[in-house]
This record gives C-alpha cells, sequence and structure tokens, in this order.
C-alpha cells in the first residue's frame, strides 16, 4: 500500500492588472536579470495619436482642433486631452514608452490635466495621488517657480506656471 503525499510548490509573484489582462511579474533575484515589463499598450496607442494629431496640426493640414475633430470622427474633448500629452516632460513619455511606470501612470490620470512645467509633472505623476484642479493652476506660485523647467522658459514661463502675464 502506497501512502499518498501531496507536494506544496509556492512561487513569489506579483500580479499587475491592466486594462483587459492580468500580467505575471516575477521577482528580480540576484544573478537573474529582470524581464522587463512591456509599456502599457492603451497609453503607447494615446501618445502616438497625440502626436500624429499634433503634426498634422503644425504642417496645416487642419486649421483647428474642431476642424480636426470633425474630420477625424472624434469628439472635440477628447482630441484636446490628447494633445495635452504632447506637452508631458520627454522623459516621461520615455518611461512610459519603456513600460517603467506600470504601476504608477495610467491612462485615465494622463487625460486629466497636469501641471504645465516639467518638474511638477513628474512629482505630480511619479507620486500616483490625485491633484486637485484649483491646486494645479497655482501649483508653481506655492514653489516660487520661475519656469525654468518648462519647454518654453523664456517669456511663457509666467502663465505655464500658473501666473497670469
Amino acid at each position: 500500500m502506497t501512502v499518498a503525499t501531496s507536494i506544496t510548490v509556492r512561487v513569489p509573484l506579483t500580479i499587475r492588472r491592466r486594462p483587459g489582462r492580468k500580467m505575471v511579474v516575477t521577482p528580480v533575484r540576484e544573478g537573474v536579470p529582470a524581464v522587463p515589463t512591456p509599456a502599457d499598450p492603451a497609453l503607447v496607442k494615446a501618445l502616438a495619436r497625440a502626436f500624429r494629431y499634433q503634426r498634422l496640426l503644425d504642417e496645416g493640414h487642419y486649421a483647428s482642433i474642431s476642424e480636426m475633430a470633425a474630420a477625424e470622427k472624434i469628439e472635440r474633448g477628447y482630441l484636446g486631452s490628447l494633445l495635452r500629452l504632447t506637452l508631458l516632460a520627454p522623459d516621461l513619455v520615455e518611461l512610459i514608452l519603456d513600460g517603467r511606470t506600470a504601476d504608477r501612470v495610467a491612462l485615465p490620470a494622463l487625460l486629466e490635466p497636469v501641471p504645465l512645467v516639467w518638474a511638477h509633472q513628474r512629482e505630480h505623476l511619479m507620486s500616483g495621488k490625485p491633484i486637485e484642479r484649483a491646486k494645479l493652476e497655482v501649483a508653481c506660485q506655492a514653489r516660487d517657480c520661475d519656469g525654468a523647467s518648462s519647454p518654453t522658459a523664456s517669456g511663457a514661463s509666467a502663465w505655464q506656471c500658473g501666473r497670469r502675464p
């Protein structure tokens, strides 16, 4: 007669939820290279569309956002939200495309207004904390921001920091 035995195997893993699927992520161990986490397809697609739409506007294919929204058959407000993605700091865009922001940045958070100053974007998006709309406009005033980390730090810095010129 044989005795029934059972074996319990424990595998350390993390399950990351992404829209429409779940991904198993194994822990990083010494001597074993980390498996790169692929970028969120929804974020990548939204960034690609945003930069495509911006390029179409820059090249003069459309005179306005309203005209483009009608031609592309999308809602004008959604198009405006997508176009805001082109104002993200280049290093944040790179992190998103490399999949290194999987747990902290999701598409709904990026479609909401974010600070225009790049340093404040990093602080806001990487913290994962929601920011209130009222605080969004005066975030730079509270820190005595001079706009030096923004894309156009010359004459537009006062406007980008929430201070009206």
